[in-house]
């Protein structure tokens, strides 16, 4: 039987708000090592800042620490159903070339997978080895 995203995903993720300020994410990131975090609203799922987002759209733009979320998020996010097969999630990571995709049922994030999640549970492990070497790939900064 093939798994499942809601087999193999993180489900205590670490979230933020628009109410939360571009140095509260810095310090959870480092609480937390992470450089992804979903903004919620409700529970809702209305966008991610990863590190890279705070450097190119915050720092290296010479704003302040407690300049808004909104200005550094990204809301062009790409989810996944917790149904969606594994294979299916590394075909999806590798075509977007994402490392990290949030889970979102009905709206509301209920997880995240790692493409280290698909690696390291040895699930689709060609699958992710090639989604990891494709998603890797050098490719044209994104724009803002």
């Amino acid at each position: 039987m093939e798994k499942k995203l809601r087999d193999i995903m993180s489900r205590d993720c670490v979230t933020i708000t628009l109410q939360d300020n571009v140095y509260e994410i810095a310090v959870k990131m480092k609480e937390h090592d992470i450089g992804f975090i979903p903004v919620v609203e409700n529970k809702k799922l209305i966008g991610v800042v990863t590190d890279r987002d705070l450097v190119v759209r915050g720092y290296a733009e010479k704003r302040s620490g407690s300049f808004e979320v909104r200005e550094v998020m990204s809301t062009d996010v790409v989810t996944a159903s917790p149904e969606m097969t594994v294979d299916e999630a590394a075909n999806l990571m590798a075509r977007n070339q994402i490392r990290r995709l949030p889970v979102v049922e009905n709206g509301e994030l209920v997880g995240i997978v790692a493409i280290g999640d698909l690696a390291v549970r040895e699930i689709f492990v060609n699958e992710a080895g090639e989604a990891l070497s494709e998603i890797s790939e050098e490719r044209e900064p994104a724009t803002v």
